[in-house]
């Protein structure tokens, strides 16, 4: 894998499925989405937006969403093992926040495992804060599951 320093951002596309199946498996290997899960995911645009980043012909991670009016919800973000500790993470997240904000969106939720620290740590650091958290939510594990909102808008002026 390249280590360029600013990959390219751009929308997934269906030739991005295989890849983003194998990836998903080895970074979610309890809950990974299929080939089929993310056609489901293509096939739902233009209500779900999903983001890639490359590196040359490389897949360094990929984020979406949910547009539903005033709140989309991030769908995943996730970052390559060897790509991580770029900010590649943040870049994926400001570039959900910009298409929501696009979209309309006043706020931007989603929902993270409580024992994901590199992800509490990312969202916390991007202005997200918990409104509940969801016992035992993720299996197998009873993990719990953080569910998180920033604020985008106040008084229709955008934070970007």
């Amino acid at each position: 894998m390249s280590t360029a320093a600013t990959p390219v951002l751009r929308d997934a596309r269906w030739t991005d499925l295989t890849v983003l199946a194998r990836l998903e498996s080895a970074l979610f290997p309890d809950d990974a989405w299929d080939e089929r899960s993310w056609w489901a995911e293509l096939a739902a645009r233009p209500r779900r937006d999903y983001v890639v980043a490359e590196d040359g012909d490389a897949l360094l991670g990929y984020g979406g969403l949910d547009h539903g009016g005033e709140v989309s919800d991030v769908m995943t973000v996730a970052v390559a093992p060897a790509a991580r500790g770029r900010g590649l993470g943040r870049t994926l997240l400001d570039e959900l926040e910009r298409r929501a904000s696009g979209r309309g969106a006043e706020h931007v939720m989603l929902e993270v495992r409580a024992d994901n620290d590199a992800a509490t740590g990312l969202y916390g650091s991007a202005g997200y804060t918990v409104l509940t958290t969801r016992r035992g939510y993720y299996q197998p594990g009873a993990v719990d599951a953080l569910v998180m909102r920033k604020t985008l808008r106040q008084n229709g002026v955008g934070d970007d």
